[in-house]
């Protein structure tokens, strides 16, 4: 069997012109990067498209394949004459070098060029990272220069980042002779990356940088970017980034990759730049948001739906036999094999997502990701129980027939034409009342307590922020905030331990139990296998 990175180097590409002419771009309306990428200035169309959202149930520490599933709907929605676009994040260096491997599909539902793509691609990354450590050289620059706004030198809120796992970085002294500690997130998980992607254009990028908060001064005020007076500098560095990336899938279909915030920390889905312009361009629109519903579905939903007025027509939901076995207690070491118990134990994890959909309002529709082991009598079971709940399930086989493994799920996804979502909340809801109702309505835990820190940034979050949306950082491999409570998890509490105002991207980050803005390696990472062979080719880029 070929793998991922073998069938993507056997596809001839086409020159990104003729991709761009699919969807009545002209040259002069691109940034080109060579011949297979470019970035896509702003568009003048007025129709907006509607919006499909591909989420999944909580995943295995492998991933179920939901930028594949994508993929594969939009190549199947282009083989039914019905014209798509479809929006993805930038992957990350620190999953490609990590044990996930690259973000660009698999099998023959990949984007491409996927070397590039997942690696430095077109510099939006880099410029994301640069952008944010600017802004940290600045206040220490500032303090090493007499700190004249009188930045307290333990109230400094604003960290340093980079694009990479590497967790001797999560704790550093800086300083020189006056020390400090520091700490680096990584890029995907910086304020700046949630900015980058919370921004409806250059002029809203601008404010929201100006109202970034970086520190608190000596007399408890709060001291922003706009304090330090480099807005126009972060700004400069930005700028190009803000456009969209376009490039295609192996069916030579037109894709927008563009941001790059990870699910279980940040936003979790692709820039608002590149839904608006994908919903300019096209009837509609896929994005895929990170791991299950519980984190980057509810975010775009919460957050993006929120901010935007828009509401999805549909929900794709993604399950795999495996996720459904690891959930009723399969061990990955025999997570291929036939075990019908643990499948039906498992499946109670869909039904909490097919659940909390509902609870939201959303039409959905539950989509199999099937894999070669897959057993019959396994599908079987799947789809009555998803029968039983009064859904829908629609089998896709994209990772080996590319478009051609999803005709029927887009068949399904056209007949949905009535957008809809209720959110959980309202703007004007106590933090305190935003937080319950989404660890009890959507959460499911039975309690919820609090830390000390987070008791105390509650009150001061309140008098201040208290209209921010909810960011919810925890684990993405439970509904709850334990990731060894699979399933479907009931009679447990919530502990709220730290909250963090982003102020530049205007959310309320709530941190469940113990998440880390810094992953580190593992004993063997991919960084291990990936290589460059004679002729020039990347390889064992899975």
């Amino acid at each position: 069997m070929l793998k991922d990175y073998e069938i993507a180097h056997m596809k001839p590409m086409k020159d990104i012109r003729e991709i761009a002419s699919k969807l009545d771009l002209k040259e002069e309306d691109l940034y080109l990067y060579g011949k297979y990428k470019a970035k896509v200035s702003s568009v003048v169309h007025e129709d907006e498209g509607n919006v499909i959202l591909v989420t999944s149930i909580n995943p295995t520490p492998l991933g179920e394949g939901k930028t594949t599933v994508a993929i594969g709907l939009h190549d199947a929605l282009w083989r039914l004459g019905v014209k798509s676009m479809l929006t993805l994040r930038e992957p990350s260096l620190g999953p490609v070098f990590g044990i996930k491997g690259g973000a660009t599909g698999g099998g023959y539902a990949q984007v491409v060029p996927m070397d590039d793509i997942n690696l430095h691609f077109n510099g939006d990354f880099h410029a994301i990272t640069s952008a944010n450590n600017l802004i940290s050289a600045m206040i220490d620059n500032h303090i090493f220069h007499g700190n004249a706004l009188q930045i307290d030198p333990s109230r400094i809120f604003f960290e340093r980042t980079i694009d990479l796992n590497d967790r001797a970085l999560r704790d550093v002294s800086v300083g020189g002779q006056n020390t400090r500690l520091d700490h680096f997130t990584i890029t995907a998980a910086s304020e700046m990356m949630a900015i980058f992607c919370m921004s409806r254009d250059l002029f809203d990028l601008r404010r929201r940088i100006d109202q970034i908060i970086v520190a608190q001064d000596l007399n408890d005020n709060y001291v922003r970017v706009h304090d330090l007076g480099i807005t126009g500098s972060v700004m400069a560095l930005l700028k190009d980034a803000m456009k969209p990336n376009l490039v295609q899938t192996l069916e030579e279909n037109p894709v927008l990759i563009h941001g790059g915030p990870f699910a279980n920390i940040a936003p979790g889905v692709s820039s608002i730049v590149s839904l608006t312009m994908a919903r300019k361009l096209s009837p509609y629109v896929i994005t895929e948001a990170g791991f299950g519903s519980d984190l980057g579905g509810f975010k775009f939903l919460d957050i993006v739906c929120r901010k935007q007025g828009i509401k999805p027509s549909c929900v794709v939901l993604v399950a795999t036999i495996k996720a459904l076995k690891y959930h009723g207690g399969c061990d990955l070491k025999h997570i291929k094999e036939l075990d019908l118990e643990a499948l039906k134990k498992g499946l109670a994890n869909l039904e909490v997502h097919m659940d909390n959909l509902s609870i939201l309002k959303v039409p959905f529709i539950v989509t199999l990701n099937q894999y070669d082991t897959d057993k019959t009598e396994e599908i079987t079971i799947v789809e009555q129980f998803v029968k039983d709940k009064g859904s829908t399930m629609i089998l896709s086989n994209v990772h080996e027939k590319g478009g051609a493994g999803a005709i029927m799920l887009a068949q399904e996804v056209l007949k949905y034409q009535l957008p809809s979502l209720e959110l959980l909340y309202d703007d004007e809801d106590l933090l305190c009342d935003k937080i319950h109702k989404v660890c009890v309505n959507l959460f499911h835990a039975k309690k919820v307590i609090y830390g000390e820190k987070a008791l105390q940034k509650l009150e001061m979050y309140q008098a201040k922020f208290s209209s921010y949306p909810l960011c919810i950082a925890k684990t993405q491999y439970s509904i709850s905030d334990q990731k060894e409570l699979l399933g479907y998890p009931k009679d447990f509490s919530i502990e709220v331990r730290d909250l963090h105002v982003s102020a530049g991207a205007e959310f309320i980050i709530v941190y469940l139990g113990d998440i880390m803005t810094m992953p580190g390696l593992s004993r063997y990472p991919a960084a291990n296998e990936i290589d460059v062979n004679d002729q020039g080719e990347i390889i064992n880029m899975f």
